[in-house]
């Protein structure tokens, strides 16, 4: 039994799994005055307070700032005891293929989701039972449905696990590596829709009373408006009867709605339906003949027919794109028909047309945006309710009037997530595609309207929806989870310090999905809207660019460095195909105060992850693994910060983190962060992100570790690491060499000395190889090869390169540094934009004014070069923001 003073009673549930109606713990009712005190809370939703709180769920879920999130942590979570603190966890780094197949993952359709199969992967390597998952962008709440499942036997088991009888988890290969039971999760998202979703997929409700309440509210609502979904029954042009004579009836399944466009050349009306699909291909020709004059059309040169339509529902005379019903699906028992429409059906469409809806709806006006553009200037489209057919917007709002009927709020909210979930398929998204026959096709991640939509039968995919999918789903018996509205730079501030065991988070990625647009629909039947404001995207109509981005994601990922326990780690799950958007997360977490230990990349094909040699490598989705140092480090880092032995503190800490051995199909992989220049960059990040000079340079860094630390295959270790390295090495017959790219000097250098290592080689040994990886970018002023093997490496006899011994490495570094000064020179004194340039020449003199403080030099150069290339440059990057900061301090 609960406590009697326990704030979040998991004991008031039935059996069933949804809490006794009356028994809630009435101090966390929801009222104005609770609104009140986060009303202030950047990300505070838009809506009415009532709307709000008809919406909410206290204390487990509000539709913003959650007022009872520090009982959630006063209940749950654990007071991080740096005296006793002995976690440990080196960075997962095992290969993951999980795929999308799965009902809990289809329940509901939304922009992007990562399945709970792998997160769950991730929670058991980093968590025990009870620990805090934290998710600050949580989307659809896949991280705390894999929370959940970490206590679930079956669950964990189908991963491929083994899990004993007394709860110990063993993984593929034997080894034991967590523990059986549920871990608690808190989520957050900007968007009500996300966290309505969330909130629904994590609670638990009574599935026959759902059931039975879902079927009542269909067979209501279907009774009242199923005539508009009937057709005649037609048959090579004839109306088939029955046996009394009358029309035999088929149920439409769905109507076909085609665009009207005009003839350039004869001014013609043109269905595109008629003229620009062939229906025995299933597909649309690129070009066809306009029936009326013979002119060669194509759907770029055809002018689209407007009509102007008074709309009374906002009191205005509106003009939008002509649409015409052009084919309808239907059954007749079993059996399915088409049929082009008939009087009868036009009839019907003009009688629906004319009524009036007596059900609210939503008509709100769409935002301006990136997305919402498309609609209004290809369809007209403005308004919410200008995405459906009437027909349509009237069974959705019939439906929403008996779902908010329902007395138990449980049931009212998965009856209304499953509303929720078919809406897109039910307006004019959804378009219409030969040979397939699956009722939604929508193009992800966008509000187009196609030339051609699918107008589906409302109450048929509603009941597939409900009985086929969502009843599959199961909903767990505990509220391990707090789900609220808001931003993750600010609604958790009221949560203490170092009070999250671990953080998994799939942030937006730059201008690839604007949500606040994508949403809008969505958020339109819920009354309660995103805050678009601090919304953390790339938007021109925002103004938001790629700077104003960057400082949206840094004040998130400075709130989860606060919060979560020094030792533990964060995945951050990201998906982009631009370089300076992955340089700007990388930033941001740097800069907060996080150290990357190994990026890996999600294999769509595959299904597999794949390290990442590259720091601006984004083919991908990136999988980013980051610890929080612990206390010990930085305490001794403030007191050794720019000296010799600050440096070796950090790299013996950041060694300590690292996977000491990874293996993929009988072979060993090379641990990327393992390696030198790798193993530099994290040390020189650290030192800047923390406003100290770098005491030293790569040739002697890399002299002091092969003085301190074993070294195999290219990677360094610690002395108590290395033995274990060494027997998994015995064990595997093959290792997965890097692949490594040439696109500028560093990494012409790094490729360089890769191959020269393996065996000296000639110039004319090595040119061809070269030339084949070199892929330059456009304004690097890249050293001709023969320059780079002079400042670089030694000469023998035989006129073979090599890689010197570090003590001349360290001589040859400062010439080429002093090179490398007297060109930053020149860039400094010079004016206007800088088109072609040597990127190390920029990256030696940003490193040479940060160690003299010159910061205004910095930030003056940065200004001269091209933003995307200042974006794409980690190194760059790092020095510009963090002298940009120190100027404006």
């Amino acid at each position: 039994m609960a406590k009697e003073n326990q704030i979040f009673p998991d004991a008031l549930l039935e059996e069933t799994g949804e809490r006794k109606e009356g028994q809630e713990n009435r101090r966390f009712k929801l009222t104005r005055d609770y609104l009140d005190r986060v009303r202030h809370i950047e990300g505070f939703p838009i809506a009415q307070d009532e709307d709000i709180i008809n919406l909410s769920d206290p204390p487990y879920y509000t539709a913003c700032p959650n007022p009872f999130i520090e009982d959630f942590i006063k209940e749950y979570g654990r007071p991080y005891d740096p005296d006793n603190d002995s976690y440990h966890r080196e960075p997962f780094a095992a290969d993951v293929s999980e795929g999308k197949n799965d009902p809990i993952y289809n329940a509901h359709s939304y922009h992007t989701k990562v399945p709970h199969r792998a997160i769950m992967r991730y929670i058991l390597h980093y968590t025990e039972p009870g620990d805090i998952v934290f998710d600050g962008f949580c989307g659809t709440g896949m991280t705390g449905v894999a929370a959940q499942l970490c206590g679930d036997r079956k669950a964990v088991a189908s991963l491929g696990y083994r899990v004993l009888d007394d709860g110990n988890i063993l993984d593929e290969k034997g080894r034991p590596f967590s523990k059986l039971g549920a871990r608690k999760a808190i989520l957050i998202d900007l968007s009500p829709a996300a966290t309505f979703i969330a909130y629904n997929y994590n609670t638990p409700v009574d599935v026959r009373a759902f059931e039975r309440e879902a079927r009542r509210i269909l067979d209501e609502v279907e009774k009242e408006c199923g005539w508009m979904y009937r057709t005649q029954h037609v048959v090579d042009g004839k109306v088939q009867k029955d046996i009394n004579g009358n029309p035999i009836m088929g149920k439409i399944n769905y109507t076909v709605w085609s665009d009207v466009f005009i003839c350039p050349h004869c001014s013609a009306e043109l269905v595109f339906w008629e003229v620009a699909v062939d229906k025995e291909e299933g597909k649309v020709r690129d070009d066809f003949p306009c029936p009326h004059c013979g002119a060669d059309l194509t759907k770029r040169t055809l002018e689209r027919a407007w009509e102007k339509v008074f709309d009374r529902d906002i009191g205005q005379t509106i003009t939008r794109a002509r649409q015409v019903p052009v084919l309808i699906n239907y059954s007749v028992g079993n059996k399915r028909y088409e049929k082009k429409p008939d009087e009868y059906d036009l009839e019907l469409i003009r009688k629906i047309g004319e009524s009036e809806i007596p059900y609210w709806y939503p008509t709100d006006r769409m935002p301006e945006g990136y997305n919402t553009e498309q609609p209004k200037l290809s369809h007209g489209i403005t308004h919410v309710h200008h995405f459906y057919t009437r027909r349509n917007l009237w069974g959705l709002s019939a439906t929403l009037s008996k779902i908010i009927e329902v007395p138990s709020h449980g049931i009212k909210a998965k009856l209304l997530w499953a509303f929720n979930s078919v809406q897109q398929r039910h307006c004019k998204l959804n378009a219409h595609r030969f040979n397939v026959s699956f009722p939604s096709n929508i193009t992800s991640g966008t509000l187009y309207v196609a030339s051609m939509v699918r107008e589906n039968n409302y109450f048929e995919q509603l009941k597939n929806k409900i009985f086929r999918r969502l009843l599959r789903v199961v909903f767990r018996n505990t509220y391990n989870r707090l789900v609220l509205t808001g931003t993750a730079s600010t609604t958790f501030t009221c949560l203490r310090q170092n009070s999250v065991d671990y953080i998994f988070t799939d942030p937006p990625f730059g201008g690839n999905l604007m949500y606040s647009e994508l949403n809008f629909i969505w958020e339109a039947w819920l009354k309660v809207f995103t805050n678009n404001r601090p919304e953390a995207v790339e938007n021109k109509v925002q103004g938001k660019g790629p700077r104003e981005y960057q400082e949206l994601i840094e004040k998130c990922f400075a709130e989860y460095y606060r919060v979560l326990k020094p030792g533990r780690w964060m995945t951050v799950v990201f998906h982009n195909s631009q370089n300076r958007v992955w340089n700007a997360i990388q930033e941001a977490i740097m800069r907060a105060g996080f150290v990357i230990a190994d990026v890996r990349t999600l294999d769509k094909k595959q299904g597999t992850f794949k390290q990442v040699t590259s720091t601006t490598a984004v083919k991908q989705d990136l999988v980013i693994s980051a610890y929080k140092p612990n206390g010990g480090l930085e305490k001794r880092f403030a007191l050794e910060a720019g000296t010799e032995e600050g440096v070796w503190d950090f790299v013996r800490t950041h060694l300590r983190q690292l996977p000491v051995f990874v293996e993929k199909e009988g072979r060993a992989e090379v641990i990327a962060e393992r390696q030198n220049y790798l193993l530099y960059d994290r040390m020189v990040a650290f030192h800047i992100q923390r406003g100290v000079a770098v005491p030293m340079g790569a040739a002697e860094f890399y002299a002091g570790l092969k003085a301190r630390f074993p070294e195999r295959d290219g990677m360094y270790f610690l002395p108590d690491q290395v033995n274990e390295y060494d027997k998994k090495r015995l064990l595997v017959k093959e290792f997965e060499q890097l692949s490594l790219f040439v696109t500028d000097e560093k990494s012409a250098i790094q490729w360089l000395r890769n191959e020269l290592e393996k065996k000296p080689q000639t110039y004319q040994e090595i040119q061809p190889k070269f030339l084949r990886e070199l892929h330059k970018a456009r304004h690097e002023k890249l050293p001709e090869l023969s320059e780079l093997l002079e400042q670089n490496f030694l000469r023998d006899e035989a006129g073979r390169w090599y890689v010197p011994d570090p003590n001349k490495q360290s001589d040859l570094e400062k010439i080429r540094e002093k090179a490398l000064l007297k060109e930053f020179e020149e860039y400094r004194e010079g004016r206007g934009r800088l088109k072609v340039f040597r990127t190390e020449a920029l990256r030696a003199g940003f490193k040479a004014c940060w160690a003299a403080k010159d910061f205004k030099t910095i930030v003056d150069v940065a200004k001269r070069i091209p933003d995307t290339v200042l974006q794409e440059d980690s190194s760059l990057l790092m020095y510009y923001d963090n002298a940009l900061m120190r100027l404006d301090e």
